[in-house]
């Protein structure tokens, strides 16, 4: 792992007893000595302390120095409104490409004079140089270097943190603030990656460590590595980018039109105007051929990414192949998303090959653990 860069945490992690592992170009923690299953239950039940460092944080102003150009700017890429979001509130969102697929999904902010976005970590170098070669013209863009970027989720989140920063309990989900703890600016959004209340803080790298020594020294608290990280957003229903939803998927196969407000589709105010948008906006209109499902795999044997499915428990060609599978320690059962055609509903039954024996699944609404946001 000679060539993998490291977080501004890297040395807690040793010393908290993290198994390192690479992801995305950085060396991280796959799970510490509690493991992934009790790690997993403990976000639930109490709040979760992740790592997510090695994403990309980025920062973009318009030149004429007016949100609304930036926002405007940005509309060129996604199939998002941006320029309807008000300040001090985020928005998911995708960048599309010419083809109608999805490039990356994001975060993005609207912080009053610029906008903020945050990328997934092994699309950011592209995302980056994707910004600069189409809205360079028209505005200044950023790669924040300096800062680390932590993940609070669990029903005690709000607890723990309110200990060092009282007023974020006015914060409603997916509001943005700025704050100032111990001299440092912290960046604070109030979302997550596990379906849990909680909030992802950006910390300024000379003050991380000892921010993230003070949650852990909370008893609520606990870090948290990749592997309940991807046990908790399957059971929240989530798509990790490059496995659920890739440059071959679009916004509307991979069940993300919830993303795509009014003002972008037809008849909108500001219809289209994004990349792939003559695909999208006829997937719109009159669907996708396949989607995006949930799947409850019968019986406690997880089906894992790569699966193919069938129609039938014997003959035929493979109807779809499993993106993310795996076991649920919440639900207590295994869980998995597909791709199947759409013209399956819920609760049909469709079989996994699994080690050359197709099981039983049946697909199921998702988020598969309810969500627990603070609206």
């Amino acid at each position: 792992m000679t060539d993998l860069k490291r977080t501004v945490l890297f040395d807690l992690h040793g010393e908290l007893g993290g198994k390192m592992v690479p992801f995305a170009g950085y060396e991280m923690p796959v799970q510490y000595p509690m493991g992934v299953m009790k790690e997993h239950l403990f976000t639930r039940a109490h709040a979760g302390l992740f790592d997510v460092s090695h994403m990309g944080q980025i920062l973009m102003t318009a030149k004429s120095g007016r949100v609304e150009d930036a926002a405007l700017a940005l509309e060129r890429l996604v199939p998002v409104d941006i320029l309807g979001l008000k300040e001090g509130r985020q928005r998911y969102a995708l960048f599309t490409n010419d083809n109608g697929g999805i490039q990356d999904d994001l975060m993005v902010a609207n912080r009053g004079d610029h906008l903020f976005l945050v990328v997934n970590a092994a699309c950011k170098d592209a995302d980056f140089a994707h910004l600069k070669a189409h809205l360079g013209a028209d505005c200044d863009i950023g790669m924040v270097e300096d800062r680390a970027l932590v993940a609070l989720q669990g029903p005690e989140a709000e607890t723990a943190l309110a200990r060092l920063l009282p007023d974020v309990v006015e914060m409603a989900f997916m509001d943005v603030a700025i704050r100032h703890w111990d001299s440092a600016e912290l960046w604070i959004s109030r979302s997550g990656y596990t379906g849990e209340d909680g909030f992802e803080i950006s910390v300024p790298n000379k003050f991380a460590e000892s921010f993230v020594r003070r949650l852990l020294d909370m008893e609520e608290v606990a870090p948290i590595g990749l592997g309940a990280r991807d046990s908790l957003r399957l059971e929240a229903g989530m798509c990790l980018y490059g496995h659920d939803i890739d440059e071959g998927t679009s916004p509307v196969e991979g069940n993300l039109t919830w993303a795509i407000q009014k003002a972008r589709r037809a008849g909108g105010a500001r219809e289209g105007g994004f990349p792939g948008a003559g695909r999208i906006l006829k997937e719109l209109a009159g669907g996708a051929s396949r989607r995006r499902v949930g799947l409850r795999p019968e019986g406690r044997a997880p089906m894992r990414e790569g699966t193919e499915v069938f129609a039938g428990p014997e003959g035929g060609d493979p109807i779809g192949k499993i993106t993310s599978g795996g076991f649920g320690p919440s639900i207590e059962a295994p869980m998995a998303m597909a791709y199947l055609p759409a013209d399956l509903s819920e609760g049909t039954t469709v079989y996994g090959e699994v080690r050359g024996k197709r099981l039983p699944a049946v697909i199921a609404p998702m988020p598969f653990q309810p969500n627990r946001y603070k609206r």
